[in-house]
Order: structure tokens, then C-alpha cells, then sequence
């Protein structure tokens, strides 16, 4: 129940948050290996949003929804549910209700990379056709794909099961690292605040705490998403192997040589635009529908609130 509940919430979530996603791939592939002074089609957020719409139409901005939703089913469901079972299992917290930093860090994180691996494939297919553009506004490598379903037998046919999981160890830092950060700072949050009875509103406490839990996802995790965007949208050669990066640290040394270190938070505006609500929606979703089920299917073993 838990995974179906963490994959629920988390595809909600997707709903709202996926344009945000397509405007920060953008900005993470824009100059892509090039010192400045290259074109900027995407100068921040706000700008990024203007110009996908005038120069493609208002639906661009849902490029890449129906892997989208995918990979949000298998990430979060994975993660989620291996924290909700953690947390409802009393693992995550001590005598006192304190959470346990180490155990929960532990947990969370191989959840996530669990949930990260599984979805490679779509997350794959979702970048590439997020990244698709207008010739006029064009950024990073284009692959032309026609749809999530056949880009996947595509990339099976031409690499075999290897090529669909291409990149995906790249996606393990990420997961690890964003996974856990976010549920770390929501719980912490909502530790103080019950703590110092801030509120004895459940949802406002979900609500404080996922905002907290979005910027502390979007300052962690920015530069492992960035590394994981351009190995996933990289051109490859007919054996699958990348044309720009050999490796994860091939990748880290190019872009700190071409692009310095301040590029690895590039996109960090629509990260945490995207990231904020998206923690914000999926959380609150999460905890509302745990509620739902503690309270309307007496049978299940008892919840605990987060």
C-alpha cells in the first residue's frame, strides 16, 4: 500500500511541476562544453517559460509528461514506499520520536536508488524528448524522438538492454543524495515543529515542511542532476558508447574545464520552482493519503504520522 500511495503522490505531483521540469533541462544543456560568451536563448526561469511557449506553443511546456509520470510511478513509489514502510515499522525514530539521522539517511537513500534504477529507461527517453526544441532555441544534442514507447523499442533494437540503461549509474548520486536530503528535512522540520507546538494543523505542518524539504532537494542535488541531464542527452556513436563523455568524472572534469565550477547549478532557478512545489504537492499528497488509508481501512496495521 505504501509504494501505490508514494506513486500516487508523486505522479499528482508530476501534473504541475513537469513544465518547470522541461524548463530546466533547457537551461542545464544551454552551452553545453562552451566558455561564456555562447548564445543564451533561456536567460533564467521566467524568461525560459516566455520563449518555449512563443517559439513552440504553451504545450511544449508538457514535453516529456507521459515518461514523466512514469518515472515518477517508479521513483517515488520506490522511495516513498520504502520509507513509509521504514517510518510506519518505527525504524525512522527513536523512543522519543526523534528521527534517526543515520538509519533514516541509510534507508531513504537506497530506496531512492532502487526507484532511480528501475526508471532509467524513461528517465532516459524523458530528457531526450524534453530537450527537443525549435531549431531557433535549440540547446544541447537533439534525438529527434517520436514518442516514449517507440523511442524505448528504438533504443532496444539499436543497443539491446544496455543501451536502455545507459547512464543510469549516473543516476544513483542523484538519487542517493536528493532522495534522502528531502525526506531528512521534512522530517526535521516537522520534529521542531511539533516540538515547539508551532501549529496543531497537520497539513500546515506537512505544507512547512515540505517547503523546507524543496530547497534543501534543490541546493544538494542540482549538480548531480546536472552530470545525469548530459549523459543522458549526449550523442552516442553505433555501439552506444557517449560522443561527448567516456564516463560520470569524464563528464565532471569536461564541464569544470569548459564551463567552470559555478555550472554545475545551472538550472538551479526552475530546480527549485519545479523541486518546491513538486516536494510541496507530493508530500502533502503523501501524508494525506496515508491519513486516508489509516483512517478508512481499519484492517491495515496503524500509520504513524510523519
Amino acid at each position: 500500500m505504501e509504494f501505490a500511495i508514494g506513486g500516487t503522490a508523486a505522479m499528482a505531483a508530476c501534473l504541475f511541476t513537469n513544465p518547470l521540469e522541461v524548463l530546466k533541462t533547457r537551461m542545464q544543456l544551454q552551452g553545453e562544453l562552451k566558455a561564456k560568451g555562447h548564445a543564451v536563448h533561456y536567460k533564467n526561469v521566467f524568461h525560459a517559460g516566455y520563449v518555449v511557449a512563443k517559439n513552440e506553443g504553451v504545450l511544449a511546456l508538457q514535453k516529456g509528461l507521459v515518461p514523466g509520470l512514469w518515472v515518477q510511478l517508479f521513483l517515488n513509489g520506490a522511495r516513498l514506499g520504502v520509507y513509509g514502510v521504514a517510518d510506519s515499522s518505527g525504524y525512522l525514530k527513536d523512543e522519543k520520536g526523534d528521527v534517526r539521522f543515520f538509519r533514516t539517511l541509510t534507508i531513504v537513500g537506497a530506496g531512492a536508488m532502487l526507484g532511480n534504477y528501475l526508471a532509467s529507461p524513461l528517465f532516459l527517453v524523458k530528457t531526450q524528448l524534453q530537450s527537443q526544441a525549435n531549431k531557433a532555441i535549440a540547446v544541447g544534442h537533439q534525438h529527434k524522438i517520436t514518442g516514449t514507447f517507440q523511442a524505448l523499442i528504438d533504443i532496444y533494437k539499436a543497443n539491446g538492454v544496455k543501451g536502455l540503461f545507459r547512464g543510469s549509474l549516473s543516476t544513483l548520486p542523484r538519487a542517493f543524495v536528493g532522495g534522502s536530503t528531502q525526506l531528512l528535512f521534512f522530517d526535521y522540520t516537522k520534529q521542531f515543529l511539533n516540538k515547539f507546538n508551532v501549529t496543531e494543523s497537520p497539513l500546515l505542518k506537512s505544507f512547512i515542511a515540505s517547503m523546507v524539504g524543496g530547497v534543501g532537494i534543490s541546493v544538494m542535488m542540482n549538480p548531480f542532476d546536472l552530470i545525469m541531464t548530459r549523459l543522458y542527452n549526449q550523442p552516442i556513436d553505433a555501439s552506444g558508447k557517449g560522443l561527448l563523455y567516456h564516463s560520470y568524472f569524464d563528464c565532471v572534469k569536461k564541464i569544470i574545464k569548459s564551463e567552470g565550477v559555478l555550472a554545475f547549478y545551472k538550472g538551479i532557478g526552475p530546480t527549485y520552482f519545479r523541486l518546491g512545489p513538486h516536494t510541496v504537492l507530493c508530500l502533502v499528497f503523501f501524508d494525506e493519503l496515508r491519513n486516508l488509508v489509516d483512517k478508512y481501512l481499519p484492517h491495515e496495521k496503524k500509520i504513524q504520522n510523519v
